[in-house]
């Protein structure tokens, strides 16, 4: 990659991160492009340089935080009885260090433009099908019923997370 093309992908990330942390904290509709391009020092017409519409840039976030879930997901490495909770505390670190980008793609089914929804749609049938597949490999019964328990476990996480509310975090109370 040569040093223009290095800064340019430097650039694109750096959009993106700025983006993530804009629509957590403001939301979707009072977002726009040229908040993002101003937080990264940066002009309005740059950020359309690689994303053509603030949608475009939103759905960027949501997937580079979708692909983030699914890489934790598929390479966790954990005896079969407690890989629900290895991928569980894989789901912790990605919060930790990632925490706008995952919170706007576990709660993007909120946001009503069409493409969200049916991103997020997708989105949460991808990581359904791999925490399944995962779950069946390792021999866990019920799979698919425990997919769906993790999942739920997860978008209550972000919920808690989005509203400050801890008691509804999973660890409340176990170190009381």
């Amino acid at each position: 990659m040569s040093p223009k093309e290095e800064e340019a992908r430097n650039r694109k990330d750096q959009i993106l991160e700025a983006a993530a942390a804009l629509f957590a904290e403001y939301g979707y509709y009072k977002t726009t492009t040229a908040d993002v391009a101003k937080a990264v020092g940066v002009t309005q017409p740059y950020v359309f340089h690689f994303f053509k519409s603030k949608e475009a840039l939103y759905l960027a976030v949501l997937e580079q935080a979708s692909q983030r879930i699914l890489h934790a997901f598929s390479t966790v490495e954990a005896p079969p009885e407690r890989l629900p909770e290895a991928m569980g505390m894989a789901f912790a670190e990605l919060l930790k260090h990632h925490r706008n980008e995952i919170l706007l793609v576990m709660l993007a089914f909120a946001t009503p433009e069409k493409a969200v929804r049916e991103y997020a749609r997708k989105g949460f049938d991808h990581v359904y099908e791999r925490v399944k597949e995962r779950l069946e490999q390792a021999g866990i019964p019920n799979p698919g019923v425990r997919a769906s328990e993790f999942i739920g476990q997860g978008l209550t996480i972000a919920l808690a997370e989005t509203l400050n509310l801890p008691k509804l975090l999973p660890w409340h109370g176990l170190c009381d």
